[in-house]
């Protein structure tokens, strides 16, 4: 069993890395320079959709070896068992990682589809696109300060469930 929990928490941390990583690129980086125009509409698109399979497969990994080593810790009392502040940690944890998911999934099945009708759009209607391109840029922005939001509540709450 050392082993197999020596692999899932290099795992999990290789996932982790690639998935905050991720997320810094897009949230401190990229949304300045769309912001400031440095950077096109069709260069932050693509460089979301190249991000998508490696935080795909990310958080797969994260669910896979975090279910692996939380049902390994000694605080584990049980499914909702939630009577210590390890316990507390670990479902705020969860939840927050469920909003992320949530989050993720309306993204790439219906925002990033709603951004490519609107392309299409702008071709026949320029002047109704460019209003639609502006409520999907901002409706973006939140959706990435709200995934960076969960990114650091898991975080905080991984760090509040290890100092346990």
């Amino acid at each position: 069993m050392f082993w197999i929990l020596v692999i899932s928490y290099w795992i999990h941390l290789l996932a982790t890395a690639v998935w905050f990583g991720g997320l810094i690129v897009l949230a401190v980086s990229a949304v300045p320079a769309l912001r400031q125009g440095t950077i096109d509409e069709n260069a932050w698109l693509t460089l979301q959709k190249k991000l998508l399979p490696y935080a795909n497969l990310s958080l797969v990994l994260l669910l896979i070896t975090g279910f692996v080593q939380m049902t390994n810790d000694v605080n584990y009392n049980g499914f909702l068992a939630v009577d210590s502040v390890w316990a507390w940690a670990m479902l705020v944890k969860h939840i927050a990682f469920v909003l992320l998911i949530a989050v993720m999934a309306y993204l790439q099945f219906s925002f990033y589809p709603a951004i490519e009708r609107t392309k299409v759009l702008a071709e026949k209607r320029p002047s109704l696109a460019a209003t639609e391109q502006a409520k999907l840029s901002k409706r973006e922005k939140q959706l990435l300060w709200a995934n960076l939001l969960c990114a650091v509540v898991i975080l905080f709450c991984t760090a509040v469930a290890t100092a346990v």
